[in-house]
């Protein structure tokens, strides 16, 4: 392949793979807008914008608040539990190093399902309350991937750099604030992202162990799928589940796009 033709096909390559994900967004789109369709007919034959006005309704709004309260509690939770857990495999050597990989990732092996029936009589017992309760075990859940962005990120990691603020007078905790943490931003923005995903998007965890007093986006959206005829409620509420995190992640791409186009 001539160099002249790599650019050309690497934007193809991103169109294609924009489109592959953008491409079942479509249907969800239309039924959101869509009066009456019925098959056979390939687009909506009428349109209504009854099922938005649902996205203002208090019900709605305390759904979408609890949501963010339990996606960022998860993610303040699990973040620093996963730098904790990435420092110390990488400090280990050894067998005692893969143990801490092989906690680390133990709970992508279980099933959470499992993992909440097993974990749920011991909350029950230790009047946990039930938010609390579901924040313990999503961190859990979370925590493999938040210690992922920090194991990645901390191979790349120059400890020179520590050692010669420490030469220089630094403290340990002046060597944290002012070289590692910038250092780690990057996957400190992934990390939390990440984690606050497994928050947002519950719904196994929070339905069981919220024990009905706990109401998030996803679980008004598992109601209104469960039922026949409401077709564009469920599609108003599907947007109203994936809006939000695909913004932060604009969001948090758009400094490397800046780099990239300054460059």
């Amino acid at each position: 392949m001539s160099v002249q033709a790599r650019p050309v096909v690497r934007a193809l390559l991103g169109v294609v793979l924009v489109l592959w994900v953008l491409a079942p967004m479509l249907p969800i789109l239309l039924w959101a807008v869509a009066g009456q369709w019925r098959a056979p007919a390939v687009l909506p034959t009428s349109y209504s914008l009854e099922a938005l006005a649902s996205l203002g309704d208090r019900a709605t709004i305390g759904a979408a608040l609890a949501s963010l309260g339990l996606g960022a509690s998860v993610a303040v939770v699990a973040t620093p539990l996963g730098l904790l857990g990435a420092v110390a495999a990488r400090k280990l050597s050894g067998l005692r190093g893969r143990v801490v990989d092989l906690i680390l990732l133990a709970p992508l092996a279980v099933p959470p399902f499992a993992l909440v029936m097993g974990a749920n009589t011991t909350l029950l017992r230790l009047h946990v309350p039930p938010f609390a309760g579901v924040v313990l075990l999503l961190a859990v859940i979370a925590l493999p991937y938040t210690a992922f962005m920090y194991r990645s990120a901390l191979a790349s990691y120059e400890r020179l750099l520590d050692d010669a603020a420490r030469t220089l007078g630094a403290r340990p905790a002046q060597v944290t604030r002012y070289i590692r943490m910038p250092l780690l931003a990057g996957a400190t923005a992934r990390a939390f992202f990440l984690a606050f995903l497994v928050g947002w998007g519950d719904y196994v965890v929070t339905l069981l162990v919220g024990g009905g007093q706990l109401t998030t986006l996803p679980m008004l959206l598992g109601a209104a799928a469960s039922s026949t005829g409401n077709e564009q409620l469920t599609a108003v509420l599907s947007l109203a589940v994936i809006v939000p995190p695909v913004m932060i992640l604009a969001v948090l791409g758009l400094p490397a796009l800046t780099r990239k186009a300054a460059a």
